[in-house]
């Protein structure tokens, strides 16, 4: 096969990711308020914070005041206006234009700023060290090449600086629960859907000095499934699930974070 050719079918795989995103807004099922209105952003907000109720706990997002800080798949730029609220001088990128105009309106309502662009993770424009932190909670998992976007990612970080990653466990107990249930995750149809081992995770961030992973994102009660599966899931599964020692199920939470020093 030609290198044209392969060039040719990345391309496409791009453009269908971007056109997925364009169409799929995470977390939509829940918003009441008009798409772009800041009570649009405050629902998507509180309900992430409440699903990840670990990422406020060993993510500082005041801890980067002055900073250059880029969010590589930013979306709607919900966690990027907490780093930029806090002071940190912020650049979110993502594939999908519809992501980055939203993700404007979120920044323009709040009083904030930041450089926000559409671009490709794998293959970014900005120099070799050009910001203090790289965050990417959630877009190694839906990219083609997960591999190339975290050698990027070292590339554009300075020495010294922290890359910090999630992506998802396939050894979870969430995929578990889907298999169980018959229920499928949220987005496994996206263009480039995968899941890691603990391993594979360490295995992409390798050229970085030290990598520290911990496995995250604990059983909650759901807020976008109704019915009997829904009942059974909160009112028996969840509970009896974090009634165990996480020494027992620490293994199976469904993200894998990744602090990672250049």
């Amino acid at each position: 096969m030609t290198t044209g050719v392969l060039e040719r079918r990345a391309m496409d795989g791009y453009a269908k990711i971007a056109d997925y995103w364009n169409e799929h807004i995470h977390d939509l099922s829940i918003a009441t308020q008009p798409i772009g209105s800041l009570g649009f952003f405050d629902e998507l907000d509180a309900y992430r914070f409440d699903k990840l109720r670990y990422l406020p706990e060993i993510v500082d997002f005041a801890g980067y005041r002055g900073q250059r800080l880029l969010e590589v798949g930013c979306g709607l730029g919900i966690d990027l206006v907490r780093f930029a609220a806090d002071g940190a001088e912020v650049t979110g990128i993502d594939l999908a234009s519809r992501s980055i105009e939203l993700a404007s309106r979120n920044f323009e309502q709040r009083g904030l700023s930041g450089d926000l662009q559409v671009m490709n993770g794998e293959a970014m424009t900005f120099a070799d060290a050009s910001f203090d932190v790289v965050y990417g909670h959630g877009v190694l998992q839906y990219t083609l090449n997960p591999e190339q976007m975290a050698a990027e990612m070292f590339r554009v970080l300075r020495p010294g600086g922290t890359a910090i990653l999630m992506g998802y466990n396939r050894l979870s107990w969430l995929r578990l629960m889907s298999v169980l249930l018959r229920t499928p995750l949220e987005h496994m149809d996206a263009p480039g859907y995968r899941m890691f081992t603990a391993g594979e995770m360490r295995a992409m961030t390798r050229s970085f000095w030290k990598v520290e992973l911990t496995h995250e994102r604990f059983p909650v009660p759901t807020k976008l499934h109704r019915g009997w599966k829904a009942a059974i899931y909160n009112g028996l599964f969840v509970r009896g699930f974090n009634l165990l020692p996480r020494f027992v199920t620490g293994w199976t939470g469904w993200h894998l974070m990744v602090f990672a020093h250049k």
